[in-house]
């Protein structure tokens, strides 16, 4: 039943991720979703992204241009994420706090991809929202004092990262919006998840950046790649795992 609920909730979160996607990187005030190309604005039953492309063929009603493939997918990935957190855990608390994490980090995730950027309007709020929900959190997951000293872990290591980049490759090889996000993280994860996160977040980006390059001829070594959507991945992927990651490389 709690497997239920919760692929709901992540279907109605997604559309609001969906949602926020579209215009906080413009700075507009949200609305509901409308075609991005005419403006037209979708009924009741066209707010789904996957009912626009099931019985729409993901077409607009009104300009007949090919709407987006990003809305039915984050539809798609929202639910089984939110699902998996009645599976993983027990604890309601755990549910509650990860399933606003998770939707901060699947934000972010959508937002760098497609406009490589990482907003302050995301982060700041979230991370002190991260700290406050380490209050509710049981000990055995974190605790405000690990998800206090894991936002400065985090910041300070990304910094670190972002700071010699500047200096060996020049301005721009590493963006400060992921600086902010490995605060994040960390304040998310607490101190000891966030060396974990934050380590696997570098090994996808270097994947990822490699595959890239091999497979994309149009990018090139120095083209700017978006970098946060791996750190957020890694964070997803610590939410679930962390806590038996970090108990058995640490004392």
């Amino acid at each position: 039943m709690f497997v239920f609920i919760f692929a709901l909730l992540g279907l109605i979160t997604a559309v609001l991720i969906n949602i926020l996607a579209d215009h906080l990187p413009e700075k507009q005030t949200p609305q509901m979703p409308y075609c991005l190309q005419c403006g037209h604005t979708y009924g009741v039953g066209g707010w789904l992204g996957m009912g626009r492309w099931l019985f729409g063929s993901g077409i607009c009603p009104q300009c007949g241009r090919l709407e987006r493939k990003r809305p039915p997918l984050v539809e798609i990935a929202t639910p089984i994420l939110f699902a998996l957190l009645p599976i993983l855990f027990d604890d309601p608390r755990i549910w509650i706090v990860y399933a606003v994490y998770l939707a901060i980090l699947i934000l972010i995730i959508v937002i760098d991809l497609e406009h490589k950027l990482i907003l302050n309007a995301v982060t700041y709020p979230s991370t002190i929202f991260a700290i406050a929900g380490a209050l509710i959190l049981p000990n055995s997951e974190n605790s405000w004092p690990l998800a206090l000293t894991g936002a400065l872990f985090g910041f300070v290591v990304f910094f670190f990262f972002y700071w010699l980049g500047e200096k060996l490759l020049g301005a721009g090889a590493l963006g400060f919006g992921d600086v902010k996000l490995a605060m994040l993280m960390g304040a998310m994860l607490g101190l000891h998840r966030i060396p974990f996160a934050l380590t696997l977040g570098v090994v996808l980006g270097g994947v990822g950046t490699l595959l890239i390059l091999l497979f994309n001829r149009r990018v090139g070594r120095y083209t700017a790649l978006p970098y946060g959507q791996y750190l957020a991945a890694a964070a997803i992927f610590m939410i679930y795992w962390g806590t038996a990651v970090a108990a058995y490389y640490l004392p």
